[in-house]
């Protein structure tokens, strides 16, 4: 299978050499499957109108009146730290590690998918019409309908705190199915909010099939499915209509003179791939959407340089899949996002551990926030279009250098806001060792 992919690039995978890797498929036509404007409309409108039931269910989200949505901020000092000037635009940072109640972007589709699940079996039972206030899911009749069925996900972490938690909610019986050896503390804190977590050996592919077989063998169950769900890609597509306010709030043109590059930590794909989906239909060509994955887990970059349709892992190439990015380590990549990114993505960048830690510090000491590892992911993406052979071989053909200083480089930082004060004592330590 490594076959599939060209010498030069299979050399430097094996050797674990960040890099930044540029699709030669982006502007391919969509599959016929992609999800269309009105998919994605939908999803905006279901949040939207489950708004009021979000404020009643979390006191965190009453205050922003039930939206699930995070700061756009401008990075400045961050910009200068990576060496970029006024010559290469402006520095944002797109602030979901902050989102409330989840603490992570996953809250955007997990909230969704959970969402539009309560309603389904609450109008197949005539406890909802369709226009009924969104209210009506966490009264007396809908919370007993919701505890005769169970929802469940298989995660390493985030996806499971935004599935347990608003399933949980809602009086469902949730289960999330996680590895042994995700971080103890997001097990400790599902469990305080009343969910089953079932731990296996193995990596994060293994917990989702666990879970996934558990689901099948019981007819009240609801099986959230990472690697192929439709409804959390449209929940996280649904994030970009919000953001297009934000930056046009903040007088931030998208246009051909004016381009936005966004940079989004990457795992199995569904979160950034439904970003840079919805961005793509509200902006077209003139946003230009990069992942970021770890060295040992680049699944997404795997996958779209072989050119196939059949699914290829990074085992597949030599690689352990062992990360400190627990949240980006998997090891294949979504077969429903994968195909849809093939005509989107404009490329991915990989970074190392090290890196992680060294760029976690840097967000910290600049712009004062606090992310876990893999959110911080990202922050590499401007240095890398902006200073390399191969970020300026992107911008000269698509004929974008001399708009580069009316660009926005938009870093999307996705976890952390929930992490535990040691932890990031932990994390801060090492990167003030790498700092040096």
């Amino acid at each position: 299978m490594s076959s599939l992919l060209p010498p030069a690039l299979l050399a430097v995978l094996q050797a674990r050499q960040p890099q930044l890797w540029l699709n030669p498929e982006l502007g391919s036509p969509l599959p016929a499957t992609a999800p269309t404007p009105q998919a994605v409309a939908e999803a905006e409108m279901r949040l939207q109108g489950c708004a009021g039931l979000l404020a009643d269910l979390f006191a965190e989200l009453a205050t922003q009146q039930g939206q699930i949505e995070s700061p756009l901020l401008e990075a400045d000092a961050l910009h200068s730290a990576l060496g970029l000037d006024a010559a290469a635009g402006r520095t944002l940072l797109k602030c979901d590690h902050a989102l409330p109640v989840a603490g992570s972007i996953k809250a955007r589709g997990g909230f969704h998918e959970v969402l539009a699940h309560a309603e389904a079996l609450a109008l197949q039972h005539g406890l909802l019409q369709p226009q009924d206030d969104r209210r009506l899911l966490a009264n007396p009749a809908a919370r007993a309908l919701f505890a005769r069925h169970r929802v469940l996900v298989g995660s390493t972490g985030n996806l499971g705190l935004s599935i347990g938690i608003m399933a949980a909610a809602l009086g469902f019986q949730a289960v999330v199915h996680m590895s042994v050896d995700a971080k103890a503390w997001k097990k400790d804190r599902l469990r305080q909010r009343g969910v089953c977590v079932v731990e296996h050996e193995g990596d994060y592919a293994a917990a989702v099939a666990a879970g996934r077989l558990a689901a099948q063998a019981d007819a009240a169950s609801y099986f959230v499915d990472d690697e192929h769900s439709l409804p959390l890609f449209l929940g996280y597509a649904a994030a970009a209509r919000p953001l297009a306010a934000q930056l046009a709030a903040s007088a931030i043109k998208v246009d051909a003179g004016h381009p936005l590059f966004v940079y989004l930590p990457s795992g199995v794909g569904g979160a950034p791939g439904g970003i840079c989906h919805g961005l793509k239909q509200l902006f077209g060509p003139h946003a230009h959407c990069f992942f970021a994955e770890p060295v040992a887990s680049p699944c997404m970059l795997v996958q779209l340089a072989s050119g196939s349709d059949e699914p290829l892992s990074v085992y597949d190439i030599g690689l352990d899949n062992r990360t400190e990015a627990d949240g980006l380590a998997v090891g294949q990549a979504s077969p429903l996002v994968a195909p849809l990114m093939r005509g989107q993505l404009s490329g991915i960048f990989t970074v190392t551990d090290d890196a992680l830690f060294r760029q976690r510090l840097q967000v910290e000491q600049r712009c004062g926030m606090a992310l876990e590892p893999s959110a911080a992911a990202a922050v590499a993406g401007p240095a890398w279009l902006c200073g390399s052979t191969e970020g300026q071989a992107y911008l000269a053909a698509h004929s974008l250098q001399q708009h580069l200083p009316n660009s926005h480089h938009l870093i999307w930082t996705t976890g952390g806001s929930l992490v535990p004060a040691q932890e990031h004592q932990q994390f801060r330590q090492r990167g003030l060792l790498l700092q040096g």
